[in-house]
């Protein structure tokens, strides 16, 4: 299963305000583990950025003056993206920003559904308890000493760490995972646990199985091993 962790800067809050994206960071994980494949991406805004916004990431514009615009990245952003699913904090917010961007530059837009909100799904997990990016990072121990100002190729490491953390963990079903560098589509990546061929030979003994029938007996028409699920 791929998946893209990812997170945006922006100068503002609401795009129909006039507000665009700054800039994009996104890790690819594959099978609940990062491959080390990464998206990141400066853009340039065509508008002055706002001190509160400045205060926040800290892309001020003349830093951004001379990266590329929207129109220019969005292809290959979707080519990153692919069908994958989307991985990202609060994810309305990237979401609006994202689609309306793609659709100002004529591209298709993301489908709402493609996103997984660990937003909700902290709050679910967490009732009542802070869900913050820095709250999760505190409660799950992950090291976010680095992050003084947000950053989105920065923000979206260090959500991905929590994210696994969410789902209960690298690897929460158990499965093994393919190794890091592996794609989907080469033999690593199709490989899925089978049942055996053979079933194992049964480790109890007759005289074993006798006790365990006789001490079902004495327990009554109520004891669980009588039950069928």
């Amino acid at each position: 299963m791929r998946e893209i962790v990812l997170d945006t800067e922006t100068t503002g809050f609401e795009p129909s305000e006039g507000h665009r994206i700054v800039e994009i960071g996104a890790v690819e994980l594959f099978n609940h583990m990062p491959t080390g494949r990464t998206y990141h991406q400066y853009i340039n805004p065509e508008r002055p950025m706002p001190n509160e916004a400045f205060e926040v990431h800290g892309l001020g514009d003349e830093f951004l003056r001379d990266k590329p615009v929207f129109a220019t990245i969005g292809r290959a952003f979707l080519d990153f993206v692919g069908e994958a699913r989307l991985v990202i904090h609060n994810a309305a917010f990237d979401m609006k920003f994202l689609n309306f961007e793609l659709g100002r530059a004529g591209l298709p837009r993301l489908a709402p559904d493609q996103a997984l909100d660990t937003l909700a799904l902290a709050r679910q997990r967490f009732p009542g308890a802070p869900a913050t990016l820095d709250a999760l990072c505190r409660r799950f121990g992950v090291d976010n000493s680095a992050r003084e100002k947000h950053g989105a190729l920065l923000d979206s490491e260090i959500l991905a760490e929590v994210y696994l953390e969410l789902i209960g963990g690298r690897q929460p079903d158990f499965g093994l995972a393919s190794s890091a560098g592996a794609r989907p589509g080469s033999p690593e990546g199709e490989w899925r646990p089978r049942p055996r061929p053979v079933a194992l030979a049964p480790r109890i003994t007759e005289e074993e199985a006798a006790a365990h029938a006789a001490f079902v007996a004495k327990l009554g028409d109520g004891a669980i091993w009588l039950k069928r699920a």
